[in-house]
């Protein structure tokens, strides 16, 4: 067997230890987070956006990988499929609830929203009728209902896959698949553009909604392989998991974190060179006080650091050193959700007295999305049991190539030995 296969190898992984951790952040979440709406209502208004925003990320992230799944037909990411379904159900009803503390304090976060006449404001008039109070509202409405139709039927009909092996469930993924990539592009964008960069409605990019993709993307991959790690090693996945999956996860880590690295840049290259006031101001404000040294730390631990992190082919296998590049993966986010929706409240730099309501936020929007997470994976097949590219996936050689599978069989010809070391094959 290969050295990297050796170093798949570990111990198994006791998680008892760690059963209350979300209910332990709930609670702590809670109280926090009561305490600084009554404290300072602006405050926890910018805090609960940032935790929401991030939290966003990782559900439409998860949505993300299920649509990519079925359009490309992809056989080595079968595996992980079925929770990364359940990353993309957190979108409904979970974070539509968690939603609604925005939509009450809308006004507070969205200056727009308090202009008597928007005809006054040159750039407010220019974005009409979508930056209206009934818009925006209609908007987050219609972005909801699109996720919740899509996360769901995928879902519905993967675990249909797992009762029936029939075709027609696949059939039916990849149909919704294909049109739910144009209303998943779209709505991101809108809920990017309305919900962060709408806090400075004078400035526009037309990069802003893919630079939010990017770094949803690029957490969610990270999570995911975490997943998959852990569910390895307490021995769920542990039959159908294959090399191969560790690596493509690490190689679309690399690519997610070049491809957001060149989207931000050029967002900054484009709008600075161009030298409009109407368009650098909202890089002015982020270049006083702290935020200048924020920025600083998201172009070397954004980009740079996980960038020579993951250059070596081998150690996208190791996972000593891949676990610290994923939770570095989860701060490095969450400070860049802060550098663009701070700064509205707290323009001289990061308001450090309140980082506590941060983090309360975040806990608990995290720790409800745990027991959803935890509870949905516990009710269902943990992998899809009755995919006809299970096979495939575990690095075996499928006996019969058939529409559905693809025909390709071929390619993992070298990976079968590995496979069998691996967990096994299909029962």
């Amino acid at each position: 067997m290969s050295t990297h296969s050796d170093s798949l190898k570990v111990e198994p992984l006791d998680l008892s230890r760690w059963r209350d951790v979300p209910t332990i952040l709930i609670f702590t979440g809670l109280v926090g987070a009561v305490l600084g709406l009554v404290l300072n209502v602006n405050q926890f208004a910018h805090s609960w956006l940032v935790a929401f925003m991030f939290f966003l990320s990782l559900g439409l992230g998860g949505m993300f990988l299920v649509l990519v799944h079925h359009l490309f037909d992809a056989g080595w990411s079968v595996p992980i499929r079925r929770f990364c379904e359940h990353l993309a159900c957190l979108l409904f009803p979970w974070l539509a609830i968690f939603f609604v503390p925005i939509a009450l304090l809308a006004p507070r976060l969205y200056g727009w929203m308090n202009v008597a006449d928007p005809h006054t404001d040159h750039a407010l008039h220019a974005k009409l009728p979508l930056f209206t109070k009934p818009a925006w509202y209609l908007v987050a409405a219609l972005c909801f209902a699109a996720w919740w139709f899509f996360s769901s039927r995928l879902r519905h009909w993967s675990l249909e896959q797992d009762k029936t092996g029939a075709a027609e469930c696949t059939f039916r993924m990849r149909r919704l698949a294909a049109i739910g990539v144009f209303v998943f592009a779209v709505t991101l964008t809108f809920a990017a553009i309305m919900w962060m960069k709408g806090m400075m409605h004078q400035w526009f990019s037309t990069m802003y909604g893919v630079y939010y993709f990017a770094g949803s993307a690029w957490l969610t991959l990270a999570t995911v392989y975490l997943i998959t790690m852990v569910l390895k090693r307490n021995g769920t996945l542990a039959a159908v998991l294959h090399e191969h999956q560790f690596y493509f996860l690490g190689s679309l880590l690399f690519a997610f974190t070049v491809f957001y690295a060149y989207i931000h840049f050029s967002q900054y290259f484009i709008i600075w060179n161009a030298n409009m006031p109407e368009e650098t101001f909202w890089y002015v404000i982020r270049e006083q006080g702290s935020w200048f040294y924020v920025g600083l730390v998201l172009i070397f631990g954004h980009f740079f650091l996980p960038f020579l992190a993951l250059l070596r082919i081998d150690l996208k296998l190791t996972f000593w050193w891949m676990v610290p590049i994923c939770v570095w993966a989860w701060l490095m986010h969450y400070v860049d959700m802060a550098f663009n929706i701070k700064p509205s409240i707290s323009p001289g730099g990061y308001p450090w007295m309140w980082a506590w309501l941060d983090l309360s936020c975040l806990a608990l929007i995290g720790g409800v999305l745990a027991r959803v997470f935890l509870k949905s994976f516990a009710s269902h097949p943990p992998f899809p049991i009755k995919d006809p590219r299970l096979i495939e996936a575990m690095g075996h050689r499928h006996p019969v190539a058939s529409p559905i599978s693809g025909g390709e069989m071929d390619e993992t010809d070298e990976l079968a030995d590995v496979g069998a070391e691996a967990g096994g094959g299909a029962r």
